[in-house]
């Protein structure tokens, strides 16, 4: 690849960046999305932290792992479980740590 394709495309890249964030800008009070869109942006922030969260819980140094020896995973089971049952960040975080720390020492 020379190195007037890499400039090509770096240029574009930048193009196409400014223009998808400036419609927001351009458009004003005026532009109101669809409900449609509206509710499918909704599920974006969980849909970004599954995507950054997951693979990192089933990836090892070993590779992908689903094993008991994957503790982050299944530490990472309890907190949910506990959130899911009582709605508390602080006791999912403490559950979790306390599930991953006992995986770790027993196992």
């Amino acid at each position: 690849m020379s190195a007037s394709h890499v400039w090509l495309a770096i240029l574009g890249m930048g193009l196409i960046t400014a223009i998808t964030r400036a419609l927001f800008l351009i458009g004003g009070e005026r532009m109101i999305l669809p409900e449609r869109i509206q509710r499918a942006l909704r599920y974006a922030p969980a849909a970004a932290l599954v995507a950054v969260v997951v693979p990192d819980l089933l990836m090892t140094p070993q590779g992908f792992s689903v094993g008991f020896s994957n503790h982050a995973l299944y530490a990472s089971l309890c907190g949910l479980g506990w959130f899911l049952w009582r709605r508390s960040m602080i006791g999912t975080i403490v559950v979790g740590m306390l599930a991953f720390t006992a995986l770790r020492l027993l196992a």
